[in-house]
């Protein structure tokens, strides 16, 4: 009777122990999990080559525009600043040298915000719109779009649209981003 329940003893310290151990690794990944996506998402402190870097890496071979992260979904506290990178790949055909594009961000559904999309677009700090960016033959152009959002900003998901044109006015490509506004 006694050899019985030394051997309980020790199947229970045994049990113990391993559910100890796998929890903790359970922990330790979800923290390893979460600071990967932490890290990859944040326009605002990459450099224009690193921008470009991962931009670069996003591209298909048909691809005219890309969007960083590829996600498409940027999570923002109130009151922070944060965005996203755009690139642009020139794939027009027929054409020597460098061709020139511009491209345009709006809002283009902020229905479940409760503001207008002038309000959406108030938000853009830097990057709204920009012209005259020329590209070599199957090159790529990267730019930033940073957010500033105030408090008071509804909790909510918006989507922004994007636009590339050539020189001549000709829509060359649309995107599409969304942004989530979290509480600061």
């Amino acid at each position: 009777m006694k050899n019985n329940n030394k051997g309980q003893m020790e199947m229970s310290v045994g049990t113990i122990v391993t559910i100890v151990l796998l929890v903790t690794l359970l922990i330790l990944g979800v923290v390893l999990i979460k600071n990967i996506f932490t890290s990859a998402k944040g326009v605002v402190d990459l450099t224009d080559q690193q921008l470009r870097s991962q931009i670069s890496q996003l591209f298909s071979s048909e691809d005219r525009t890309s969007i960083y992260p590829g996600t498409r979904l940027l999570e923002i506290n109130q009151e922070s600043t944060d965005g996203v990178g755009i690139g642009i790949k020139n794939l027009l055909t027929g054409t020597a040298g460098t061709s020139t594009f511009s491209y345009s961000v709006s809002a283009a559904d902020v229905s479940n915000c409760g503001v207008t999309k002038t309000v959406a677009e108030s938000w853009i700090v830097v990057g709204k719109s920009e012209s005259n960016i020329a590209i070599a033959s199957g090159d790529i152009a990267s730019r930033k779009v940073l957010f500033n959002i105030p408090v008071g900003a509804p909790l909510c998901t918006a989507r922004y649209s994007v636009t590339v044109s050539t020189s001549d006015g000709t829509t060359y490509a649309s995107d599409y981003f969304d942004i989530t506004i979290k509480a600061k």
